[in-house]
């Protein structure tokens, strides 16, 4: 059959197609109106051609994307009944929220051997509980998501300092040299407002820190956490460039890696009502993590009737056959993957020329660059050239407590700090905010 079509229809050059579009424009200047300038700083054209087109080469995992929810400890009874049912319906990954050792064998009461990966997220640092963990865990795929730097970069601080924490971290590596201790959480440089090229970069700079201190030995274990935003093809890119240039840097180190990626959606684009458009986004943008090469995606559920009604989705979009391999080869996706990489290569190496990302977060450099590209999107919502349905377009009525608790408003923090804290914020928060002052 293509055979046919090829053989029935002539080839056209990509200038035959253009003059194809500038004739029908009748007049109409091409660059102004069908180009599109991108806060990343690429120009998107209305088509895309064989003609131009550059494969790039991206070392894509083989096993399909696992679906994961996220469970708060509050209590481990509750966190074990909660984890059973979600691996009943289906789930094949837990992300466990906590904020204090626990105990891991109540917890994991029955939970083992049933083919899940376990993730963690700890608001502590405990060298003898995580030895212990990893003890308990020891026949499963675990992710234990300890970023030193990613904590400095959310709140400002270490755990306890940059002595301590680098010796309690450089221990847990030495005793479970095979299990995934390290991760590079890259979910607050695109939750604080920065771009695709940037988060990219940040991602990879962040990982290099890691990499200078432990040695190419922790390429292959560590975990790199994203969060995918509202633009499909830009997120699939993203996520292809940053597995791209991971490879280019780890060439360096006389060493490769398919990198572990753990997406969730952001909460940059969420809006505090309308929980079903919300939904719509989180969907939307996980898809775009399983065709981008994500490992495991989380969506955030927050109640089950969303979950029911996600969670069938998603599971059909992870087993296709060679999902993380769709996007390969289409000229526009190929296109922008190759432009963010430049560019975020471009900013890694500036980043590295002046001294490396903990001293570029020092400085707040960082924060300044993302702050800025933060401040370009508010204006661009504000004037509603960036529209977010529910918030300012077709602004959605607060219809039910539940979406309240979706997000909330976001505060500065009163404690002192080592450097500026990068922290998350909604586009919709200002409006939000005058809307509930409204209805007062």
């Amino acid at each position: 059959m293509s055979d046919f079509f090829i053989n029935e229809f002539p080839p056209s050059s990509s200038a035959a197609w253009k003059q194809k579009i500038q004739f029908e424009l009748d007049g109409a200047d091409y660059n102004k109106t069908l180009l599109t300038k991108t806060n990343e700083g690429i120009t998107i054209s209305p088509f895309y051609h064989l003609d131009t087109f550059e494969k790039v080469i991206i070392p894509l995992p083989k096993e399909d994307c696992k679906i994961c929810i996220k469970i708060n400890i509050s209590t481990e009874e509750t966190a074990n009944i909660e984890a059973l049912a979600a691996i009943d319906k289906g789930i094949s990954a837990i992300l466990f929220e906590a904020s204090k050792p626990f105990n891991a064998t109540l917890l994991f009461h029955d939970l083992v051997h049933k083919n899940v990966e376990f993730h963690f997220k700890f608001n502590f640092l405990e060298e003898s509980f995580i030895n212990k963990l990893a003890l308990i865990l020891a026949d499963e795929t675990v992710y234990f998501n300890i970023d030193i730097i990613g904590k400095l970069a959310r709140t400002g601080n270490w755990y306890t300092s940059i002595k301590k924490d680098n010796s309690i971290l450089l221990n847990l590596i030495k005793k479970n040299p095979d299990l995934f201790i390290l991760s590079v959480d890259a979910t607050i440089y695109q939750n604080a407002g920065a771009n695709a090229v940037q988060q990219v970069a940040y991602a990879l700079a962040h990982a290099n820190e890691y990499l200078t201190i432990f040695g190419a030995d922790i390429a292959k274990r560590i975990q790199f956490n994203f969060a995918t935003g509202s633009n499909y093809f830009f997120e699939i890119a993203k996520i292809r460039a940053f597995r791209y240039l991971y490879n280019l840097v780890l060439s360096e180190y006389n060493t490769t890696a398919i990198a572990k990626i753990y997406a969730e959606p952001s909460l940059r684009n969420k809006t505090l009502y309308g929980a079903a458009i919300n939904t719509l986004r989180r969907t939307a943008e996980s898809m775009s993590a399983i065709l981008g090469g994500a490992t495991t995606i989380a969506t955030n559920f927050t109640s089950d009737k969303f979950t029911q009604n996600q969670q069938p989705i998603l599971n059909e979009t992870r087993t296709f056959k060679n999902a993380q391999h769709i996007a390969t080869d289409t000229y526009y996706i190929e296109y922008v993957t190759k432009q963010f990489a430049e560019k975020a290569l471009t900013i890694f190496k500036d980043i590295e020329k002046s001294g490396g990302f903990l001293s570029q977060l020092k400085e707040g450099t960082i924060q300044r660059k993302i702050k800025e590209n933060a401040q370009k999107e508010q204006q661009q919502f504000d004037t509603n050239e960036l529209v977010l349905i529910g918030a300012n377009k077709y602004p959605a009525q607060f219809d039910s407590e539940e979406d309240i608790q979706v997000s909330t408003f976001l505060k500065g923090k009163s404690y002192k700090t080592l450097i500026i804290p990068l922290l998350p914020k909604r586009l919709s928060e200002k409006v939000e905010q005058k809307n509930r002052r409204d209805e007062a």
